[in-house]
């Protein structure tokens, strides 16, 4: 179906693409006016649950109506941390092939990122194409708004230079939302912001050049546009006018807040009420355990991030009302997802002290604690950085008028992730994926397409899906998923029932796990996840669960 599917976009479209994207190569395109526009969204440390159309009380009305219009997907899948997950979904590759196994080099900090092994090089590498070269040699117009986060020291890896026409954002991963400041401030293409004008706040600012974006360009050639917000990652900053819609809201507390999210979640369809939630982890104390002063402070915590959440809503709102504007709604296929889990960094109950909540000066963990952000992730156990289901499951939601016939609004359960990105967007665009660039051999892509799952509601993509982060692993077979740490034993869930992942079956099913041990070995062999480097730590920390 693939083939035929594909074969048919490309008669339809009349595009002509020969070889790879070597610096020598003559490419001819076809002028096609058919092809999608393409607009890929993605949130930063965002929960499973955040979104009302996937469980939330926080109202998020304009991607509510994407997903109404458009398909949620519930199984799909991130790689856990912002910069690997970044890697991975703009080249179709697993983030080790990239050389981004673990973290970027950063400006201001002190750690290198480098462990001198191939899959470990702290920035972005050239034995791999990224989404924006790829549709641009097939003739689309392509820019990017937002985080990078793909390597800020080597001027040849910056996103004019990795493929897009245009670029205004962050280089770097976090920064302050209300005044970002170099080394951690604002890049327009190629050149530094010294200063930004205020008033200001980046999840505006990068919709509003987003538009600006589509808004100067003159010909009717198809686009492809990277929106890729900081919200709702740390530091918490939000305007004032968004808190106050949520601040006491959140008095009931994190356990009822679970609660209330799965309830809401299982009447929607989106997990089964037979899974249960997880398990509070242990070392996360109760609601009820705290003082009213405590409850307070953390009342206006999800207060805050849940504003973040909101603007973040309405500014993609503010651009499909562009789209919609002018026309290009209808073959615009877009695409929404979060890089990894809510992320419990900062502490259990938060980071920072609550006068450091909205100080433009400071951008580092002042977070809401891994107490709010296991209700983000309801109903699932785990978090950013792991491979547990509340560190890798993502919100995926897909809206194509144009190409979604049948299947408006559906709930779709197929299991997917990052890989499958770049795979369907050359298959929508009639782009080719090339074998070499800049002299470079470029890896075999490792997705594959959705295009089918859309248009038919279900097939099965993957015999095995793998993960690995900062020493903590995980392999899916079916609905089998053996997870835990590179240096500890196996634990081992069947999904179907168990996608908490509340009941450990490995002891039960001894030659499965030592089956899926050999597959997931021999795929770290293969794919740079192995050997480390000089990378010692062991991430998997007993807090977290």
């Amino acid at each position: 179906m693939l083939k035929i599917f594909g074969a048919i976009l490309l008669i339809g479209w009349g595009v002509s693409f020969m070889g790879s994207l070597s610096p020598n190569h003559n490419l001819t395109v076809t002028k096609a006016p058919k092809r999608p526009n393409i607009v890929l969204i993605m949130a930063d440390d965002m929960g499973y649950s955040d979104l009302g159309c996937y469980g939330s009380e926080i109202p998020t009305p304009n991607l509510d109506k994407l997903a109404s219009q458009g398909v949620r997907f519930t199984q799909f899948y991130n790689a856990a941390r912002c910069c690997p997950t970044r890697a991975s979904l703009l080249t179709g590759l697993f983030q080790h092939q990239a050389g981004i196994g673990h973290m970027t080099k950063e400006p201001g900090n002190g750690t290198n990122y480098d462990y001198g092994v191939y899959g470990y090089k702290g920035e972005i590498n050239r034995n791999c194409v990224t989404l924006a070269e790829v549709l641009k040699s097939a003739g689309y117009h392509t820019y990017m708004a937002g985080k990078w986060h793909l390597g800020s020291g080597n001027p040849d890896l910056y996103p004019r230079q990795r493929g897009f026409d245009r670029f205004y954002g962050l280089l770097a991963g976090a920064s302050s939302y209300l005044d970002p400041t170099q080394p951690r401030g604002i890049w327009t293409d190629n050149e530094p912001v010294a200063h930004v004008e205020q008033p200001f706040y980046t999840t505006d600012a990068f919709t509003n050049h987003a538009i600006s974006f589509l808004n100067e360009q003159k010909d009717q050639d198809p686009f492809f546009l990277y929106l890729a917000f900081t919200s709702p990652h740390w530091p918490l900053h939000a305007l004032e006018n968004d808190i106050a819609r949520f601040k006491g809201k959140y008095r009931q507390g994190w356990d009822r807040l679970r609660e209330e999210r799965f309830r809401k979640q299982v009447r929607e369809g989106i997990v089964s009420e037979k899974w249960g939630i997880s398990e509070r982890p242990g070392k996360f104390p109760a609601w009820t355990e705290q003082d009213s002063v405590r409850q307070r402070e953390m009342d206006y915590r999800m207060a805050v991030y849940a504003a973040q959440v909101y603007r973040m809503d309405q500014n993609i709102g503010k651009l499909v009302d562009q789209l919609k504007k002018t026309g290009k709604l209808d073959n615009t296929l877009l695409v929404f997802l979060s890089d990894n889990g809510a992320c419990p960094e900062g502490g259990i109950l938060g980071g920072g002290s609550i006068q450091d909540i909205n100080n433009s000066s400071k951008w580092g963990a002042i977070s809401y604690g891994g107490v709010w952000s296991n209700a983000s992730n309801t109903p699932f156990k785990g978090f950013k950085h792991v491979s547990y289901e509340g560190g890798i499951a993502t919100p995926l939601i897909v809206h194509y008028p144009a190409g979604l016939v049948g299947q408006k609004g559906k709930i779709n359960k197929t299991p997917g992730y990052l890989i499958d990105i770049m795979p369907t967007f050359i298959e929508a665009s009639g782009a080719t994926y090339p074998t070499q660039a800049k002299g470079q051999k470029i890896h075999s892509l490792e997705g594959k397409s959705l295009l089918p799952v859309l248009a038919s509601g279900t097939r099965q993509l993957h015999e095995y899906m793998y993960w690995e982060h900062e020493n903590h692993r995980a392999i899916r077979f079916g609905n089998w998923k053996a997870v835990g740490p590179v240096s500890g034993p196996w634990e081992l869930y069947d999904l179907e029932i168990d996608r908490t992942e509340q009941h450990n079956r490995a002891a039960e099913h001894p030659e499965l796990v030592e089956k899926l041990n050999k597959k997931w070995t021999d795929w770290a062999n293969s794919h740079y996840v192995l050997p480390k480097g000089s990378m010692k730590e062991d991430f998997s920390k007993e807090w977290y669960f």
